[in-house]
């Protein structure tokens, strides 16, 4: 439905305070936009980066698969069982956004000594490949925090670069046309007043004489 707009100079004014104001937020809105823009395309990057280390240790886990088999195993996979996984908030374009902080393992439960010699080395792998699956995980809610302010924005943006800012010009336009016709109505009328006054002025002289 458009908007009622009133023809009069007050309101041509209000429609001229929020065209400014509109004009003034804007830039700030896009600039945010922006930032926003370059903070996902960064946790992204990020992401890759993780993943392509991910994938590396991985590869490198799959060289202890055969040694798991071991009855030894068992006791490996009691030290990578995650304690607690610790993340802070940082404030981006005013929102806060995770990041990984600190991961801590539940304690071995095997004697180092009484285990074969690979079990520590398999053990540090397992938990670093633990670790960067968990960095990825924070990195994707980074990266859904920053993309759903991204949206808001945008549409913040596009409502006022195409509805509001050209229904306020449109408005004044409007409102200036208006009140100019009023204008030259007044002038005409006037001077059809003052023809008649004149005539009627005229016509007394002329009864007079």
């Amino acid at each position: 439905m458009a908007e009622e707009v009133k023809l009069t100079k007050m309101e041509l004014r209000s429609q001229q305070v929020k065209l400014a104001q509109l004009q003034k937020y804007l830039p700030t809105l896009q600039l945010k936009k922006a930032m926003l823009q370059v903070e996902v395309n960064t946790a992204q990057h990020e992401i890759n980066q993780l993943q392509g280390e991910f994938k590396s240790a991985e590869e490198r886990v799959l060289d202890y698969a055969l040694l798991l088999s071991d009855k030894s195993a068992s006791d490996l996979f009691s030290a990578i069982k995650i304690d607690k996984v610790s993340k802070r908030y940082e404030n981006i374009a005013g929102i806060d956004v995770p990041h990984f902080e600190t991961i801590s393992f539940e304690d071995a439960s095997y004697a180092l000594f009484d285990t074969p010699l690979w079990m520590e080395s398999a053990v540090l792998w397992i938990q670093h490949l633990v670790t960067l699956r968990e960095k990825i995980k924070i990195g994707h809610e980074k990266k859904t925090a920053l993309e759903k302010e991204l949206r808001e924005v945008s549409i913040r943006v596009n409502l006022f670069e195409k509805i509001m800012i050209p229904r306020a010009v449109g408005n004044i336009k409007k409102i200036k046309i208006f009140l100019g016709d009023q204008q030259l109505a007044a002038v005409s009328q006037a001077k059809v007043a003052k023809r008649k006054i004149l005539q009627r002025f005229v016509e007394n002289e002329e009864e007079e004489t």
